[in-house]
């Protein structure tokens, strides 16, 4: 134990030999340094997942995390260290908030920061349900923007195509309710467009003629439409319309594993939004509340040193400081006082040795 205590004094920047003459103090900064770390530890954790998804799919993507990790945790273990070390307790409490001032902004914008990686893992499976909806959109999107341009580049081929098939399902209807008139006029069925004798006589054999150039005319128009779907399907192979297919499955699934930091932070941001724009109010909460909690975490440190009353710890620091400045201050002025003395010799040796030349000239 006094070995962890003795670290978490070092993470909060306490004078040991100063701290250990005062008991009172020392579990105030084992606190103090205890924080330091573990926001040190969660922004490891944080930095190390977030390139972790950066580098996915690549063999060293655990090294890389795990060196960033380490780097980022320990350069915000050494800014917190270092900022919560320099606030003066001695100064009055206005001059403490100034100092502690940047030192908070900066812990809001990293807060939010470090808070983003393990709001992605713990909105994993959402974030994966909706990475899988996003794609399915994108895909749809794009589907039906190039089917737009293809229609616009093939109008006339198009129209003309519809233009066959109306005539081909009127001429269809037409040769029905032939069929139907010519069984009236074979069995004697009087309407007004039927002569009403029974049997197959000119009348019917005129309207099976008709029929018949009517059936020859659909297979020759029914001929001209497959002419016409063959060029469009050949030309929307030719625009590699006919290899675009919306990811299903597996398929869906292996695109969904493999999504990018950007891609399942976008995601993340979509869960706060239902599918017609409104909020939802769950979500949204949710993520804005642990944002938080790790803003507030990260300001801990330097909220823990700006409440914490001036005690004899820091009035002993304020008064070595000035003793370690009054050394100083003596110290210059020996010096100064050395110098000034081999300066004024010198110049008393450059007299003496100036006059003794003018005076063997003489």
């Amino acid at each position: 134990m006094k070995q962890v205590t003795l670290f978490f004094w070092w993470c909060s920047g306490a004078h040991r030999e100063t701290l250990e003459h005062y008991p009172a103090e020392r579990h105030k900064y084992v606190g103090i340094g205890a924080t330091i770390f573990f926001t040190g530890l969660f922004a490891a954790l944080s930095g190390g997942y977030a390139l972790y998804f950066v580098f996915s799919g690549s063999g060293p993507a655990g090294l890389y995390a795990l060196f960033f990790g380490l780097l980022w945790g320990l350069a915000i273990f050494n800014m917190d260290r270092y900022i919560v070390a320099s606030i003066n307790k001695n100064a009055p409490g206005g001059k403490q908030l100034l100092q502690a001032t940047p030192r908070i902004l900066l812990a809001i914008l990293i807060g939010i920061v470090i808070s983003r990686p393990l709001e992605l893992k713990i909105f994993d499976k959402e974030i994966r349900q909706q990475l899988a909806t996003n794609y399915l959109d994108q895909q749809r999107a794009t589907l039906d923007t190039l089917n737009l341009a293809f229609d616009r580049k093939y109008t006339l081929e198009l129209e003309r195509l519809a233009a066959l098939r109306s005539e081909r399902d009127t001429l269809e209807a037409a040769i029905k309710a032939g069929h139907v008139k010519l069984y009236q006029e074979t069995f004697g069925d009087k309407t007004p467009e039927t002569s009403g004798i029974t049997g197959y006589g000119p009348y019917a054999k005129r309207r099976q003629a008709d029929l018949d150039k009517q059936e020859q005319y659909l297979d020759s128009l029914r001929t001209r439409i497959q002419h016409q779907e063959t060029f469009i399907r050949e030309q929307k192979q030719a625009e590699g319309l006919s290899d675009e297919r919306l990811l299903t499955g597996a398929r869906l699934d292996s695109v969904v594993q493999h999504a990018g930091f950007a891609d399942r932070n976008a995601a993340l941001g979509d869960l706060k939004y239902r599918a017609d724009g409104s909020v939802n109010t769950a979500n949204y909460a949710a993520i804005t509340f642990i944002m938080l909690l790790f803003v507030f975490f990260e300001c801990l440190p330097v909220l823990v040193k700006l409440m914490s009353t001036r005690d004899a710890y820091d009035v002993s620091l304020r008064d070595r400081q000035a003793v370690d400045f009054h050394r100083s201050a003596k110290n210059r002025d020996a010096e100064t006082a050395v110098i000034d003395g081999v300066h004024d010799l010198r110049i008393k040796t450059e007299i003496e040795k100036q006059a003794r030349v003018l005076l063997d000239t003489d």
